[in-house]
């Protein structure tokens, strides 16, 4: 028997049964497995999911995270980490490749975590959410203080404890996860949220905000440190002070804040002042205030009397006033006799020199002047009214040539439209446009028809025949003015 009648025998496979009995193998054999190594290639889809590589230095494995898991992750994935995945193995036969869906993804210890921490805050300060220029003061004595925390936990109820002990104040919670699945980007809507109140919202606006969260690990506190909370934090509008985990924990929203408490209670206290010192003290202000009037009233009345001992007494200073004033009065009314002898001596004088034949012969000196100058003036008169009215004749015949209506003494017409307005192109024209002819003699009103041509319209007067137009009075002032 031949090789080819022998190998006929041998059950013949698909492609497809070969990669779906692979995956089948691989997913039996892998169905649970924890896998640390280091991340490469990360890549989120526009669908949510996240493809990356898993490798050490000898291997490298294909992973993916579906977006259900990879929207529960508790840190971005990067480059360069060392994590820890749980997952599957099985093959992805379009490619003839296997590969780890991954359910749960973790850094590979605190170390890691440091060193994410460490690139995360480079990279963030790089950008200015650090810079110092950014910090806003707090307000001294704030009406409203809003606390992003857990409502459950104790951070709370030291918060308020301590505020009621210094100085009471209204304080609004807004309660989120401060660790965990969810929590940052809880943390993040809270300060966003309190930033977008108005004064015409049911909620006040706060004048300070909180964040806090007690001690614990760095992977508990590690929701303080994501960018998206980082960010809320830089972009507030309204002051925040930062109090998460206890003195020694430092994490990235501390280097955002405007201001960082080394524990919850101590944010409370620096929100607030001591209501009862902040009493003494002003108080203590007002004793020194009146003391201090005092005393510059003391001292002022006492310069004001030193300085009045060095003035003159004022009845010294009025008696040579008063002195002065006798002597002026004494000499006043021999002063006005006298003033009033010399203008009467004036006055006789200037009557003296006007006498009745003076006047008389100066009036028909003038009269005999103005019947001089009057012979003079008329033939002058005469003869520019004689030169005005030749001009004016023969300005009036130049007008009267440049008429229009001589143009319609020579047999053409004015086309008026129906406001009066002459018109000069047959382009402005419509079909139904009425129009008024006015000849030499008389006027017609015609309609334009279609093609171009004019017909009567089919019911209208006879136009009334407008006489020529003469130049009106104010037009011929005018024209004389101009050529006075």
């Amino acid at each position: 028997m031949s090789d080819t009648a022998l190998g006929s025998n041998e059950y013949e496979y698909t492609v497809s049964e070969i990669s779906g009995a692979l995956k089948r193998s691989v997913e039996d054999q892998f169905g649970y497995v924890r896998v640390r190594a280091e991340l490469s290639g990360v890549k989120r889809a526009a669908s949510g999911h996240v493809y990356f590589a898993l490798k050490d230095d000898q291997a490298v494995i294909d992973g993916v995270c579906w977006r259900g898991s990879a929207s529960q992750l508790s840190f971005v994935p990067e480059d360069g980490l060392e994590v820890v995945c749980t997952g599957k193995l099985t093959t992805y036969p379009a490619r003839s490749k296997y590969q780890m869906v991954v359910d749960k993804m973790e850094p590979a210890g605190a170390g890691a975590l440091m060193a994410l921490l460490e690139e995360r805050k480079k990279k963030l300060a790089a950008e200015g959410l650090f810079d110092p220029a950014r910090k806003k003061p707090i307000p001294y004595i704030p009406g409203v203080i809003g606390v992003i925390t857990s409502p459950t936990g104790a951070v709370i109820r030291d918060i308020l404890h301590r505020l009621a002990d210094r100085f009471p104040r209204r304080v609004i919670v807004w309660p989120v996860l401060v660790q965990g699945e969810g929590a940052a980007n809880q943390i993040a809507k809270a300060i966003e949220g309190f930033n977008a109140l108005t004064a015409e919202s049911p909620i006040p606006r706060p004048d300070v905000l909180i964040v806090a969260r007690g001690g614990g690990s760095i992977e508990d506190l590690w929701s303080f440190n994501e960018e998206v909370v980082v960010r809320a934090a830089s972009n507030s509008v309204i002051p925040l002070i930062s109090a998460v985990g206890h003195e020694t924990d430092t994490t990235l929203i501390d280097y955002a804040s405007d201001l960082r408490a080394p524990t919850p209670t101590g944010a409370a206290e620096m929100a607030v002042p001591v209501r009862e010192e902040l009493v003494y003290t002003v108080a203590d202000y007002g004793r020194r205030l009146v003391g201090q009037k005092n005393i510059m009233i003391r001292d002022r009345s006492e310069r004001l009397k030193g300085l009045a001992r060095g003035l003159p007494k004022p009845r010294d200073m009025l008696g040579l006033l008063s002195q002065r004033f006798d002597e002026l009065a004494e000499r006043l009314p021999r002063g006005l006799i006298s003033i009033a002898q010399a203008k009467s001596i004036r006055l006789n004088r200037l009557l003296g020199g006007l006498s009745a034949g003076r006047l008389s012969q100066l009036l028909s000196f003038r009269s005999n002047q103005l019947e001089v100058n009057g012979k003079r003036l008329q033939p002058l008169y005469t003869r520019r009214l004689a030169d005005l009215s030749s001009r004016l004749e023969g300005t009036g015949r130049m007008l009267d040539s440049l008429s229009y209506e001589r143009v319609l003494d020579r047999g053409f017409a004015l086309v008026e439209d129906a406001n009066g307005t002459p018109v000069s192109k047959a382009q402005a024209l419509s079909a139904g446009d009425m129009l008024k002819l006015r000849f030499a003699d008389d006027s017609r009103q015609v309609q334009v028809v279609e093609g171009g041509g004019v017909v009567p319209p089919s019911s209208q007067a006879p136009a009334k025949k407008t006489p020529p137009k003469k130049a009106d009075k104010k037009q011929t002032d005018m024209l004389q003015g101009s050529l006075l």
